[in-house]
């Protein structure tokens, strides 16, 4: 019998049959020697000489390891989802138990010159390159390119493989060959980035559509541990994100860098269509402000998003990079930043409650300015309780967007009251009515005053300037004195260097009084005492009209 043919069965032989085995081969080496060198003398061999039974044990052993190594495909995709996870954790197993049967049993019944242990070991690597690399060229699945280039990269020179302790020192991880060559490799981290690409803009697409169905639900959204309105959009999102560079780290730090890229990339792009997608809840609801039911929550909630969003992108980063300038900007550089892209919505979503808390007060603001106003109208106690019945709800929204939204609502007030001012609605009648009427501006401003320093409690911003600027209007009309008006604009335009001309103009008709010498000289005051806007301040006259009319008109 042939007796390397007792390798065919298994690499497991005993030490005995090998020994046995071994001598029989090294006795038919040395006869073929001999064999060959009578043949230089003579010009004759035996029939059958030489035999070379070593190379063909080295054959039979690299078949076998082949064999091996084919054998631990047990399933196909077909048959079990994760049969590439269970091939390769089979052929790590395989490798790694007949290295160490080889080094600690085998390679001593072999002759040094053998060197048995390297050669086994080589056979084993040209075995897995050749393995690797027909798996490399199958249609696999992103995350099965994953389980691959994480088991060729780091499983392979890993303890639990190559670099496993009792195979030192006869195996050192760093002179191994690489299993794929880096064309290969880089074809499979291109396939695998085209695929992930496609996934991620599929699941957050998928992820909006499920968000838009909740903004339409007979209920009101789910509350953080804070009571704080919000979805399930950022955690569903981020968590994607996570497990995708969860996956990358595993293979290489350049994967999990260019993974990172990819989903800020295509965060970038989701968010544009977030930004349209809650513009066209808000026009919706619109034409039915009955429907949905719960619009004002479920708004509040879009913006306590916004901000999840920002802390989990901060976090995310701090996670997967050790420098922002890791990041590969390039691919983004010219795109608008992501935190600027939240800031946006945010602040379009506060917009948009704001703007159904003002249609509330609409027919509210109409009376303002009126004869009916002046005798006593409730309409600035309804636009109070009005607003702070809608502050109940906005006290479900982070910071800082509550704070900008209660801030915003006190200027749009403050802007509103005195649009009514600037559109001549009344004109006094004399000096009492004058009085009443100032008396009256002043005591509303008091009421919003009193309103939005209850509302911004806890806010370190200063809003004197907007609680100052109706009083300063109402001073103009309080005046008994129309020589004191040119000191009075002069302190208005100090105070707020967008008052125009066009807004004296209304205050001196709804005065009523103003002779034309003391209108022209209130036109003199006001361009000599143009003031210049510091760099900080807001604005508030600056988009107020007063229907076009300006002192010089009113003069001629």
């Amino acid at each position: 019998m042939n007796p390397v043919c007792f390798w065919r069965s298994s690499i497991r032989l005993s030490i005995f049959s090998s020994l046995s085995m071994i001598r029989i081969i090294e006795r038919e080496e040395k006869i073929d020697k001999r064999m060959l060198d009578r043949q230089k003398q003579t010009g004759f061999i035996p029939p059958g000489r030489p035999k070379k039974w070593k190379n063909k044990l080295f054959a039979v052993l690299e078949q076998t390891v082949a064999n091996r190594i084919e054998a631990s495909q047990s399933d196909t995709r077909e048959l079990d989802k994760m049969w590439l996870v269970r091939h390769l954790e089979l052929t790590r197993k395989y490798v790694l138990e007949d290295l160490l049967v080889m080094k600690n049993l085998m390679a001593q019944c072999f002759p040094p010159h053998y060197n048995i242990f390297k050669k086994f070991q080589n056979l084993y690597h040209q075995a897995l390159v050749a393995r690797v690399e027909e798996l490399a060229t199958e249609d696999l699945e992103a995350n099965e390119i994953v389980s691959l280039l994480t088991w060729v990269l780091n499983t392979y020179q890993s303890e639990d493989m190559m670099g496993h302790p009792d195979l030192a020192p006869e195996v050192d991880v760093k002179t191994l060959e690489p299993l794929l060559s880096n064309d290969v490799a880089n074809m499979l981290l291109t396939k695998y980035m085209t695929t992930l690409t496609s996934n991620i803009i599929g699941w957050l697409r998928k992820a909006l559509e499920t968000d838009k169905k909740d903004w339409k639900k007979e209920q009101e959204p789910e509350a953080d541990q804070d009571g704080y309105h919000q979805t399930t959009l950022p955690a569903i999102v981020f968590q994607m994100f996570e497990q995708n560079l969860q996956v990358a780290a595993q293979i290489s730090d350049d994967l999990k860098l260019k993974v990172l890229t990819l989903c800020l990339q295509q965060m970038n792009s989701f968010l544009s269509r977030y930004k349209e997608e809650v513009m066209l809840y808000k026009d919706d609801h619109l034409k039915d402000r009955q429907h949905p039911q719960f619009y004002i929550q479920y708004m509040v909630a879009v913006v306590n998003n916004c901000q999840t969003f920002k802390e989990s992108l901060n976090s995310l980063k701090r996670k997967y990079t050790k420098f922002e300038e890791e990041m590969e900007e390039d691919h983004y550089a010219n795109q608008p930043t992501i935190e600027g892209t939240l800031d946006i919505i945010a602040k379009d979503g506060c917009v948009y409650l704001l703007d159904e808390v003002f249609l509330d007060l609409e027919p509210h603001l109409q009376e303002l300015m009126t004869r009916k106003w002046l005798a006593g109208s409730n309409a600035v106690d309804i636009i109070c309780v009005t607003i702070e019945d809608y502050f109940n709800d906005f006290a479900k929204i982070k910071r800082p967007h509550s704070k900008e939204i209660t801030i915003e609502a006190h200027r749009r007030v403050v802007v509103e009251y005195i649009r009514t001012m600037m559109q001549r609605r009344i004109t006094f009648r004399g000096l009492d009515e004058r009085r009443e009427g100032a008396e009256r501006v002043l005591k509303d401003a008091e009421q919003f005053r009193f309103l939005f320093k209850k509302l911004s409690a806890g806010f370190t911003e200063d809003t004197d300037l907007l609680c100052d600027a109706i009083p300063a209007l109402a001073e103009v009309l309080k005046l008994t004195d129309p020589s004191l008006l040119c000191l009075e604009v002069s302190t208005l335009v100090n105070k707020f260097p967008d008052f125009r001309e066009e807004h004296i103009t209304a205050l001196l008709a709804m005065r009523g009084d103003a002779s034309r010498e003391m209108k022209q000289t209130v036109i003199e005051t006001l361009c000599q005492n143009q003031a210049h806007a510091g760099p900080n301040l807001k604005p508030i006259f600056k988009d107020i009209s007063a229907q076009n009319l300006t002192l010089s008109k009113l003069v001629k």
